[in-house]
C-alpha cells in the first residue's frame, strides 16, 4: 500500500474538494500524540487496503501540526472536532462522521457503501 495522503492547510482542502466533486472524501482527523488515535489510524490504513476504499478519496489531517485546517473543517462542517475523527464528506454536506473508538474498518466501509 502506498503511504496514505495527508492533507495540510486550507487551500488543499477546497482543491481536494473540487477534485471530489460529487464523490466521497473521507478525511480523518489524527493526534499524533494521542494512542487511541494512533489506534483508529491503523483502522483508516487496514480500511484504505480494502476494495471499499476504491470509491472515495482519502486524506489524513494531523491536528496538532495542522491546526487551522482542522478548526477549519470543524467550523465548515459544522462538527465539533474531536480526534481521532473520520468524516465522509459529499459535494459540501458530512454524510457521516465517527470518533475514537468508533473508527473501524468495519464503520468506515459500511459508511463508505451505504452511500
Amino acid at each position: 500500500m502506498e503511504k496514505p495522503a495527508r492533507m495540510t492547510s486550507v487551500e488543499q482542502l477546497d482543491e481536494w474538494m473540487a477534485k471530489a466533486g460529487k464523490r466521497p472524501l473521507l478525511l480523518f482527523k489524527h493526534s499524533t500524540s494521542c494512542p487511541i488515535s494512533a489506534a483508529a489510524y491503523a483502522e483508516w490504513e487496514a480500511f484504505l487496503s480494502s476494495d471499499a476504499a476504491t470509491e472515495v478519496l482519502s486524506a489524513a489531517v494531523f491536528v496538532i501540526e495542522d491546526r487551522p485546517l482542522s478548526n477549519e473543517i470543524a467550523e465548515r462542517f459544522g462538527i465539533k472536532h474531536e480526534s481521532p475523527q473520520a468524516l465522509v464528506v459529499v459535494g459540501d454536506e458530512v454524510k457521516w462522521h465517527a470518533s475514537h473508538w468508533n473508527i473501524t474498518k468495519q464503520a468506515l466501509t459500511d459508511a463508505v457503501q451505504s452511500l
